[in-house]
């Protein structure tokens, strides 16, 4: 009789033990690790919430800069990253000969110009001192906006990446010097206006829509380029839980909470 209640015993808790383990291996494989820079939005957080639903765990791995994200997707520290455009993306895709892919598009961040020394643009005087950013999509992106706006005119075929020397008509003589994106609010009191990315602009707590003087049109489809896109490996873009982080997403929930929540600042693109 102690016998058999030994082995009963025994049984019961290598039962357990052999169904707690099955557990955890199920959890960790349901765990999808997310590339973002800075703090988590109120966008993913949501989506986080309804995977959760599903037993899938969307795990949020902050990056302080631009290049990290990427080189971290490549190496299987991550296994998504949602914080650049297509054209940035292609581009340190190519420089650095990454296997990594494009499988969904997000949002559209719309660029502005901003001042705080003159409130509407016709008021720019001439000689003034303009600042962009310095990398080479963001520039490009910038002077295109400035053409947008009226202020200078760009050679045919300069493309998506214009430089300053592309600028063939400046009828203001406007100074253009280029900065590090994320400085240009530190040093807008020293320039007339200044062209700044929605993502750093709202950090400096600027309301694109409300403190721009000028801001790109979300639908004009030449800005394709600058789409936010979520990217993964190559060779896991088929995971089911990769597609079903990109369908929540994509999902009519988060498209209405990104239009409730950012009013135009943000603005999705699937």
């Amino acid at each position: 009789m102690l016998k058999k209640l030994k082995y009963i015993i025994i049984t019961s808790i290598l039962t357990l033990l052999f169904v707690n383990c099955g557990g955890e291996k199920t959890s960790q494989e349901n765990i999808i690790k997310l590339g973002i820079n800075g703090d988590e939005s109120i966008v993913w957080e949501t989506v986080r919430d309804e995977l959760k639903k599903e037993s899938i765990t969307l795990k949020f791995v902050s990056f302080g800069d631009y290049i990290r994200p990427n080189l971290a997707l490549q190496e299987k520290e991550i296994d998504l990253n949602a914080f650049q455009t297509e054209i940035y993306f292609d581009t340190f895709k190519k420089e650095h000969n990454l296997t990594i892919e494009n499988i969904a598009y997000t949002v559209i961040a719309p660029m502005g110009i901003y001042s705080k020394k003159i409130t509407d643009l016709s008021q720019l005087k001439d000689n003034s001192t303009v600042a962009i950013p310095n990398d080479s999509s963001n520039s490009g992106r910038a002077l295109i906006l400035l053409q947008e706006a009226g202020l200078i005119k760009l050679a045919e075929g300069s493309g998506l990446f214009p430089r300053i020397k592309d600028i063939i008509s400046n009828p203001k003589n406007l100074k253009i010097v280029e900065l590090v994106a994320t400085q240009i609010p530190r040093s807008i009191d020293d320039v007339d206006i200044a062209v700044i990315n929605n993502g750093v602009a709202v950090e400096a707590n600027y309301s694109p829509l409300e403190d721009s003087l000028f801001l790109e049109d979300a639908k004009n489809e030449k800005l394709k380029p600058y789409f936010n896109i979520i990217a993964s490996r190559e060779d896991n873009k088929d995971n089911p839980l990769v597609k079903r982080v990109v369908e929540v997403y994509q999902s009519q929930k988060i498209k209405d909470l990104i239009i409730e929540y950012y009013k135009g600042s943000s603005v999705p693109v699937f």
